[in-house]
C-alpha cells in the first residue's frame, strides 16, 4: 500500500506549521510551556479522531499490554525532550537550520548502532552518514549573516532533538503495532491520544509547580495554541499511520521534504535569510538522510 507516501508528506507539512506556531509562543512562554501546547491543545483533536476512526473501523480494539505501555511512555518522554530541544534550536540557530538539524536522528542512530550493536550498513548508507555529518557541521558553523544568533548551541540542541525524535519514532512504531497491528489508522490515532494525554498531564503538573506564569501565557494565547495543537495532532496521526504501513527508514527518508518547506516558512514568517552555504548544506543534509535510510 502506498498510502504511507501522502501520509508522510502531509505529516511533514503539518509539522512545519506546528513548529512555526510553537516558535511564536517561545519568547513569552519558554520551551517547556511551548512544548505543552503541542500536546494539551492537540489532545481534543486526537481524542475525537480516535473515537471517530474506531466507530468507522469494524473489529478495531485497543490492546493495552505491558509492551505497549513501555514503548508508548518511553517514546512520549523522549518526544517531550525532543520538542523542547527543537524549539530552542530554532530560536538560537534559525527556524530552517533547527529543522534541518532535527534530521540528524538517522545518521546518528546509524553510528550508535555500529558502536553498540555492531550493525552493518551498506556503502551507500555510510556515504549518507558522512555527507550528513559534514553538512550539519557546515550548517551550524558560525559565520557573518547566519540566520540565528547562537548557531553552535542551537546546533547542539538540534542534534539532541534529532536523537530523541529518532528514538521516539521507533518506540511509537512498536506501540502502534502492539495496540492493534491489523488496523494501522486506528492504532495510530489511539496511540497519539493516549500518549498526548500522558504528556499533557506530566507537563501541566511540572509547570503548575515550577512556572505558573508560563502556564498562564499559554492559555492567554489560546488561538495560536489551538492552531498548534490541531497541526500537531494531525501530524502525529499521519506519522504513525505511515510508520504502521512502512518501516521507519523509508518514512524518515521521505520526511526530509520538511527541510525545504521549513526554509520557505522561516523566510516568509520570521524573515530569516539563509546564506548560500546554508542552502547547500541543508540540501546535503536531506540527501544524506535519504541515502542513509534507503541504503
Amino acid at each position: 500500500m502506498l498510502i504511507w507516501i501522502p501520509a508522510t508528506l502531509a505529516a511533514s507539512v503539518l509539522q512545519v506549521g506546528r513548529n512555526a506556531l510553537q516558535r511564536g509562543l517561545l519568547p513569552k512562554s519558554g520551551p517547556w510551556a511551548a512544548t505543552l501546547v503541542r500536546f494539551l491543545f492537540g489532545l481534543p483533536f486526537a481524542l475525537a479522531a480516535a473515537v471517530a476512526i474506531h466507530a468507522l473501523t469494524p473489529g478495531a480494539a485497543m490492546r493495552l499490554t505491558g509492551p505497549f505501555w513501555v514503548q508508548a511512555l518511553t517514546g512520549a518522554a523522549c518526544q517531550i525532550v525532543a520538542t523542547a530541544c527543537l524549539l530552542v534550536a530554532m530560536r538560537r540557530a534559525g527556524f530552517a537550520v533547527g529543522t534541518s538539524m532535527q534530521q540528524s536522528a538517522l545518521p546518528l542512530a546509524a553510528i550508535l548502532g555500529l558502536v553498540i550493536y555492531d550493525d552493518r550498513l551498506s556503502a551507500v548508507a555510510w556515504t549518507g552518514v558522512a555527507l550528513t555529518s559534514a553538512a550539519l557541521l557546515a550548517l551550524t558553523w558560525p559565520r557573518k549573516g547566519a540566520s540565528g544568533p547562537q548557531p553552535w548551541s542551537g546546533g547542539a540542541f538540534g542534534l539532541m532533538s534529532g536523537l530523541c525524535f529518532g528514538y521516539a519514532l521507533n518506540a511509537y512504531r512498536q506501540a502502534d503495532l502492539a495496540i492493534d497491528a491489523h488496523h494501522p489508522l486506528f492504532a495510530a490515532a489511539a496511540t497519539v491520544a493516549i500518549t498526548q494525554a500522558c504528556q499533557s498531564l506530566a507537563l501541566l503538573a511540572l509547570l503548575a509547580i515550577w512556572d505558573r506564569p508560563a502556564l498562564r501565557s499559554v492559555f492567554a494565547a489560546w488561538r495560536q495554541s489551538l492552531g498548534a495543537g490541531l497541526c500537531g495532532a494531525l501530524a502525529s496521526i499521519c506519522w504513525l499511520l505511515a510508520l504502521g504501513l512502512e518501516p521507519a527508514a523509508p518514512v524518515r527518508a521521505l520526511g526530509v521534504v520538511e527541510s525545504p518547506v521549513a526554509a520557505i516558512a522561516g523566510r516568509r514568517l520570521f524573515r530569516e535569510k539563509l546564506s548560500l552555504v546554508q542552502w547547500i548544506a541543508g540540501a546535503a543534509v536531506a540527501l544524506g538522510v535519504a541515502m542513509t535510510a534507503l541504503g
